[in-house]
């Protein structure tokens, strides 16, 4: 499927530094104060709070990855905007990845995610009965763009996902949110010129879902922040470089070692 081979900012042909099996064997969060070490795509996070599997506006999918932690700010903004989502008359939303027990690279389908400030919001509007954990291991969202990305599909994409996205742009606390590049096309069409569109980036994949990252929160001094996105709200020639032969059909990459994580990582890692 085009988003799980592409999604959340996943860096094919880079050869981790330290085995991902050792993070994803961890079960449960280290148990200490929340502290962040690192960066979006090399860290780890000690003290993760566990977002509950249902709530009022959410359910959370394919629980048994065991993808379900984050920051204490990552779990609050989801209940908030869950129910931000569900006052503005939007049905249930299905939340997928946040991150591991204790952050950390995951052994496949993306490159960041480790440090418990990232989420997976699929963007489904259909109403959705509360279903069981194992029939949440199934979930499929069909992709809103067209085979050939070359637009969205018009009789997928409405003005509603345009709403929940800008709902969620506007939350307080959030950097970014990937979106795929023809998504951010529609948004253009729609509504260029507003502010909320800056915050909204295109990347490959994310045709049926939205990564919403958060900015490091206070009191997270480890928390290496992202820089902040360009100015303006990127409707601009920026934009039509991701339709390019360059951007669609890139080189392979030869593939190369990634930075080794923090050192603070190792003693969290094995607490």
């Amino acid at each position: 499927m085009r988003t799980l081979l592409a999604a959340c900012l996943l860096w094919p042909g880079l050869a981790w530094a330290q085995p991902v099996a050792e993070w994803a064997a961890v079960r449960a969060p280290s148990g200490d104060a929340p502290r962040i070490v690192g960066e979006y795509s090399n860290g780890c996070i000690g003290g993760a709070a566990a977002l509950p599997l249902q709530g009022p506006g959410w359910q959370v999918v394919r629980a048994s990855r065991n993808r379900f932690y984050g920051h204490p700010s990552l779990v609050g903004f989801i209940e908030g905007f869950a129910a931000r989502a569900r006052a503005a008359g939007f049905a249930d939303l299905w939340i997928g990845d946040m991150g591991q027990p204790r952050g950390g690279p995951l052994p496949f389908g993306h490159a960041s995610h480790q440090i418990g400030l990232d989420v997976d919001v699929w963007l489904d509007l259909d109403p959705k009965p509360v279903l069981p954990l194992a029939a949440r291991e199934r979930i499929e969202v069909p992709s809103l763009v067209l085979p050939d990305e070359s637009g969205v599909d018009p009789a997928r994409f409405s003005e509603r996902h345009a709403a929940l996205i800008r709902l969620a742009a506007e939350s307080p606390g959030v950097d970014r949110i990937f979106v795929n590049f023809a998504i951010k096309r529609a948004l253009c069409t729609a509504h260029r010129g507003e502010a909320f569109l800056r915050r909204v980036r295109p990347w490959y994949g994310h045709d049926s879902h939205m990564h919403v990252r958060l900015a490091c929160p206070a009191g997270s001094p480890g928390c290496i922040a992202q820089a902040p996105p360009p100015g303006g709200d990127g409707c601009d020639t920026s934009l039509e470089w991701w339709f390019s032969e360059q951007a669609r059909h890139p080189p392979r990459s030869t593939p190369g070692a990634r930075p080794r994580l923090p050192a603070a990582c190792a003693g969290l890692l094995r607490r």
